[in-house]
């Protein structure tokens, strides 16, 4: 994975767990998209408006060790490819001390006219925020 261009930190809750008393396994989904909703936020500028909106088209997750409770877990993103109107970020998601890996992986997102459903160039906050940072 390059360098993180976010971290976010995320509790497990005891609502996470299924019967074997781990995290299962659809939930890492959601601690992704929890992460990358952070990384927007931080954005500077607008990512979303009513002429474009992200939609997760792809998804890969390489499952490494199970997540127990309690927990709080840390989620590294980086951007793997940045396209015209899609976002590949690579993920890990590590134990809160980033010495455990429990799932790597990536996600593509597009950015689509949700009128339409037709891709729409990335918004510039979202282009200007998988730059790395300067200094």
């Amino acid at each position: 994975m390059s360098t993180p261009l976010f971290n976010a930190r995320i509790a497990v809750r005891w609502s996470d767990l299924d019967a074997f008393n781990h995290v299962n396994n659809a939930t890492y989904l959601t601690y992704l998209e929890e992460a990358r909703l952070q990384w927007l936020d931080a954005l500077e500028g607008e990512w979303i408006s009513e002429g474009a909106a992200p939609v997760l088209a792809a998804s890969q997750l390489n499952y490494r060790r199970p997540i127990e409770w309690p927990a709080t877990l840390q989620v590294e993103l980086a951007v793997e490819r940045l396209g015209s109107s899609s976002l590949t970020l690579s993920h890990r998601i590590l134990d809160e001390s980033g010495g455990q890996l429990h799932c790597d992986g990536h996600v593509v997102t597009v950015w689509i006219d949700p009128r339409s459903g037709r891709p729409v160039p990335l918004p510039d906050a979202v282009r200007s925020g998988c730059e790395p940072a300067a200094g």
